[in-house]
């Protein structure tokens, strides 16, 4: 079985990019945006804190 974490971008900074734009236009939260793409939320926090981004769940985005 293919994990759904590989078709994300690997470039952290795209990565940033493409989760911000999901949120904006389709998600309410990082929590719905993993639940509905079958993402684990804790790998998806951990791989953009190492990039240096951070979830504010307050504005709905990565920054």
């Amino acid at each position: 079985m293919n994990d759904p974490f590989d078709s994300l971008p690997k470039d952290p900074a795209i990565l940033m990019s493409y989760i911000n734009t999901k949120l904006r236009d389709d998600y309410p939260s990082l929590e719905a945006l993993c639940d509905d793409l079958h993402i684990d939320p804790d790998r998806l926090t951990e791989t953009l804190q190492a990039a240096g981004f951070e979830y504010d769940s307050s504005k709905n985005r990565v920054w």
